[in-house]
């Protein structure tokens, strides 16, 4: 599967795409194993190992992906650590990019550039930086020489649940992280269908005219904080809030 880069040339066509979604409405329910599910993704399931945490995001134990992100019963999800990065270009357009069919969680959704999990490895906990980098090339081929750490800025994080599916879904404290630079990016195709550059004057009208739902993830940061910041690009460490874990709700409208 090829991926789609939407480049100001066919900005025009794509504002006029039919209006088809409420953001982050969830999808209808899935069967737990569907066939022919990828085993790129399937493998994820069990191979990640993510880190359970509590209300105030200590860390307190380690479950696979898929027993993180599996809505049990009573509609309960395990709480892990997550990280989602908002990428900008130097111009200050955000990066905006629509994730694989072939994902287990959130398949075809929009969102923002990399949303994923550090992981236990070597019998330690990933530092969120580090995962995103290692996510980031993965996900999105950026050369990590190309991803300096002091070029992240740690603005807060979100605790939030979602029920995704039914199925899968999340429950989550995520630390949003901010980047800024020119960075060469080729996408992962598993991971990844289509990308593009979004100017901020221009944002508003782009959203409704998405093919599929957003994130919820992308949805609250969007509704709460993403206008002020990316306003700010320029005096980010002024706003940040990294000692706070932030409460919104997910509005679907």
């Amino acid at each position: 599967m090829l991926v789609r880069t939407l480049t100001r040339s066919l900005w025009n066509t794509a504002v006029r795409v039919e209006k088809r979604f409420l953001a982050s409405e969830p999808l209808k329910p899935q069967p737990e194993e569907k066939e022919g599910v990828d085993p790129v993704q399937l493998e994820a399931l069990d191979k990640d190992i993510c880190l359970l945490v509590d209300e105030k995001d200590n860390f307190v134990g380690t479950a696979t992906k898929r027993e993180c992100h599996k809505v049990g019963e009573d509609g309960k999800i395990l709480l892990h650590r997550a990280f989602s990065v908002f990428l900008f270009n130097k111009r200050g357009d955000m990066l905006l990019q629509r994730r694989a069919s072939q994902k287990v969680t959130y398949p075809d959704y929009y969102t923002n550039a990399c949303c994923s999990h550090p992981l236990y490895i070597d019998d330690k906990a990933e530092d969120v930086i580090t995962a995103a980098r290692r996510r980031l090339n993965y996900e999105l081929g950026i050369p990590l020489d190309q991803m300096d750490p002091e070029l992240f800025t740690y603005m807060t994080r979100v605790h939030y649940h979602d029920p995704g599916d039914g199925v899968w879904g999340e429950h989550e404290i995520d630390h949003i992280l901010f980047f800024q630079s020119d960075v060469k990016v080729k996408p992962n195709s598993n991971e990844i269908s289509e990308y593009c550059f979004v100017p901020k004057a221009e944002f508003n009208a782009f959203i409704p005219t998405l093919e599929g739902p957003i994130t919820p993830w992308f949805n609250m940061i969007r509704r709460h904080r993403l206008k002020l910041w990316w306003d700010n690009l320029h005096r980010l460490k002024e706003l940040a809030e990294p000692d706070k874990i932030q409460k919104f709700m997910n509005e679907t409208k």
